[in-house]
């Protein structure tokens, strides 16, 4: 029985599928979101341990809550939400997710074609020339150089920094070409990543909102679901899977 009103003959398996995400998917699997520093690091200013110029003051402070951020990230297992958007993945093989997180639990569930606006916690770039190294560096805090003489830091998008041109263009791109963008866990408050199901919406697409509360978007949404993506997400993709069965 279908529990939505979805327009589902508008729908194939060759539709094009998109995910946007934000950190309410990671908060199912006991992620705290950025703002929410708890205990030894409540005493610091964001500022100071996300920004150039935080890294530049103290570049050891910065890689120690980062290798502490990590460790949290590695502990953590990807939720049902994660795991639903897999089997959507194997439903619908035109599919991205674009995500605003960068804990990587989208691909430690299987997930694929993963555009992560944010980057990654896990791995580094050089803070001088900024060339991109795919080693993993979970749990290290001390100092390391790249051959240019200049430090690493996490290769993650820091206050006063811009989403890096390429991805955003990809996720932009995908979001004008989808013909249904499931919104999950995101605030869509932070632009331009805010903007990406205005955009799929004005393209055509049928834009459906997962989030336990409202937000700038809900109003717009062709279907807004005030759920957590964990319980929801599986909910949906039983009734993609029977209506394209």
């Amino acid at each position: 029985m279908l529990r939505y009103d979805i327009p589902h003959k508008r729908f194939g398996k060759q539709s094009q599928l998109v995910f946007f995400t934000g950190a309410g998917i990671s908060a199912e699997s006991g992620l705290s979101t950025f703002r929410e520093l708890d205990g030894y690091w409540s005493k610091y200013d964001p500022m100071k341990l996300a920004s150039p110029e935080g890294f530049k003051a103290d570049p050891e402070l910065v890689l120690e809550w980062y290798a502490a951020r990590r460790k949290k990230a590695v502990e953590a297992e990807p939720n049902l939400g994660h795991m639903a958007i897999t089997h959507f993945q194997k439903l619908f093989s035109n599919s991205v997710v674009i995500t605003q997180n960068v804990d990587g639990l989208h691909a430690r569930a299987g997930n694929s074609q993963i555009l992560e606006l944010h980057g990654n916690i896990h791995q580094q770039k050089c803070f001088k020339c900024g060339a991109e190294t795919k080693s993993n560096i979970m749990g290290r805090s001390n100092l390391s150089y790249c051959e240019c003489g200049g430090l690493h830091r996490p290769a993650v998008v820091w206050f006063g920094e811009s989403l890096p041109v390429s991805t955003l263009s990809e996720a932009f791109s995908a979001a004008r070409q989808c013909d249904i963008l499931i919104a999950v866990g995101t605030s869509s408050q932070v632009y331009p990543a805010a903007q990406l199901p205005f955009e799929a919406q004005q393209s055509g697409a049928y834009v459906i909102e997962i989030n336990p509360e409202a937000t700038p978007f809900s109003a717009n949404a062709d279907l807004s679901l005030r759920e957590p993506a964990g319980k929801a997400l599986p909910k949906l993709y039983e009734e993609f899977y029977a209506a394209l069965s």
